[in-house]
């Protein structure tokens, strides 16, 4: 090859090579594509909260303390079965002449209250498995010469109005019977025994041992009667609500399974449960 085509060669190459290089530099880069959007977790769904009408005048089962606060056995049942279950509850003082109608209309979603399991009340009801074993018992004054149930015959007797004792004594005395004393609450119809204005009061055990045990000035006595049907006590919930029907039940049998129940029964009454009375159909 000449010099001089040599010399063309390479200016020709270096051309090449710059316009090579010019159009690399010019080339518009194409835009980085953003980073996909990471999935964020569901929320977390709300934590449902039922509501829970109760008596809290029937200690130690319910009642309010100095703060006005609902506490009581039911009470800590309740909270423990809530904890296992996965829900929250609210708890509603409710009267007791019109708690079961609070739950049919959908005011509450259960009633706990020392409900006594009833033939009767599950027309219109659903009831857990039971979580007290309770029987009525009567109160009288140490003097008193009440023994058994029939004594009551022909003496006034308090009751709290459309309890099982209420129906007991009913059925003794008679439904127009002048001589049955009822009352809002089974501590007044204590009250009313202390006072003399009855003669004996038939109520639940829990509440009528309780109320003895912390008025040693009423001079009470108790007395029992196997004529009385063993009753058990369950949470009423309202008629077909299935699913918090089986929440209730579940969390009754892991408190019960773990020893929480007993703890709790044990803070109230001083001891664990006795073993299970037999069902019945047969209290507040």
């Amino acid at each position: 090859m000449t010099a001089l085509s040599t010399r063309r060669f390479l200016q020709l190459a270096g051309i090449t090579a710059a316009g090579l290089f010019l159009a690399a530099c010019g080339k518009k880069e194409e835009p980085t594509p953003p980073p996909a959007p990471v999935a964020s977790a569901p929320a977390p769904a709300p934590v449902k909260v039922y509501t829970v009408g109760t008596d809290a005048a029937y200690a130690p089962f319910e009642s309010q303390n100095e703060k006005g606060e609902i506490v009581g056995f039911d009470i800590e049942v309740v909270k423990a079965i809530a904890a296992k279950a996965g829900f929250e509850v609210k708890f509603v003082n409710t009267p007791w002449e019109g708690i079961f109608n609070a739950l049919g209309q959908g005011d509450r979603d259960m009633v706990v209250s020392a409900v006594t399991i009833t033939e009767e009340r599950k027309q219109t009801m659903d009831f857990s498995n039971p979580y007290f074993d309770a029987a009525q018992l009567i109160a009288v004054k140490e003097d008193s010469k009440v023994a058994k149930f029939g004594d009551l015959k022909k003496l006034k007797v308090g009751v709290q109005t459309g309890t099982t004792g209420d129906e007991a004594v009913t059925k003794l005395l008679g439904k127009n019977s002048t001589a049955i004393k009822r009352f809002e609450s089974t501590p007044l119809a204590l009250k009313e025994l202390e006072s003399g204005g009855v003669d004996a009061v038939v109520a639940d055990n829990g509440v009528v041992v309780h109320y003895v045990a912390n008025n040693p000035g009423g001079k009470f006595k108790t007395v029992s009667d196997p004529e009385f049907v063993p009753e058990q006590y369950g949470i009423a919930i309202k008629k077909g609500n299935a699913e918090l029907l089986g929440l209730v039940n579940k969390g009754l049998a892991d408190i019960k399974a773990d020893g929480t129940y007993d703890k709790i029964y044990t803070q109230f009454f001083g001891a664990p449960p006795a073993a299970a009375a037999p069902a019945s159909a047969a209290s507040k």
